[in-house]
């Protein structure tokens, strides 16, 4: 089973393992290298690709993992390596776009701008932040969730590998652990980006960023029409 597994997918897996085992010796690692909102003062432009090689704890990492191994060597056969490789990151980077378009409009709503940096005071040691506008203590929370807490993980590029596999083999059953009978790719990955736009509106506050898995998801799906790929292999 291990020897199917194509190159580059078995090069992230390596290079996750590596990475989640190395965030849990070095303090700070989520720090230098989950990524920030472009405004906060934690923000560094190398972010951009290593959150998502960061996870926030081992299932997050066996999740994700876990659906690359099942689904990603296939898809780089379909793609080809090099394209593959730019596929999944630039679902990564897709997922990143949107979740900044979610985080500016919360922060624009709280403060009247996007860039509200200088308005805010950071306490680098509890993650606290105050204001020199009259805010309340679930408005500083919101700031202080997205100025002070990392995004972490390969979940966006994951749901543009889950949304090429449903794009490419639409009729390929599925057999999950929790429910008993095989589901067709074609209807349970769409299945699943709906709960993930359902709970980023039922659960605002939540630390799982649901639409940064949607815009994986959406990413995925253009690079797909842009590149031409025939629809259903299988």
């Amino acid at each position: 089973m291990f020897s199917n597994i194509s190159p580059v997918v078995k090069n992230l897996l390596i290079i996750n393992i590596i990475c989640f085992f190395g965030a849990n010796i070095f303090d700070y690692s989520l720090r230098f290298f989950g990524v920030f909102y472009p405004d906060s003062p934690f923000f560094k432009i190398w972010q951009v690709i290593t959150y998502m090689f960061m996870h926030g704890g081992f299932n997050h990492l066996f999740f994700n993992m876990f659906a690359l191994f099942m689904f990603g060597s296939v898809i780089e056969r379909v793609l080809g390596s090099r394209r593959f490789i730019n596929f999944y990151f630039i679902c990564g980077i897709g997922a990143l776009i949107l979740q900044y378009g979610v985080q500016a409009v919360e922060v624009y709503q709280i403060t009247g701008t996007v860039r509200a940096r200088e308005l805010i005071d950071f306490d680098f040691l509890s993650n606290r932040i105050t204001s020199q506008l009259n805010l309340s203590q679930n408005e500083l929370s919101t700031l202080a969730s997205i100025y002070a807490t990392p995004l972490v993980g390969a979940s966006g590029a994951i749901y543009g590998l889950l949304l090429a596999f449903a794009y490419l083999f639409p009729n390929m059953s599925l057999f999950l652990l929790f429910i008993p009978i095989p589901i067709k790719a074609k209807y349970f990955i769409p299945i699943l980006i709906v709960i993930e736009i359902y709970l980023s509106f039922s659960s605002p506050g939540s630390s799982v960023a649901h639409l940064a898995h949607v815009g994986g998801a959406l990413f995925g799906f253009l690079l797909l029409k842009i590149w031409g790929i025939k629809r259903g292999h299988i």
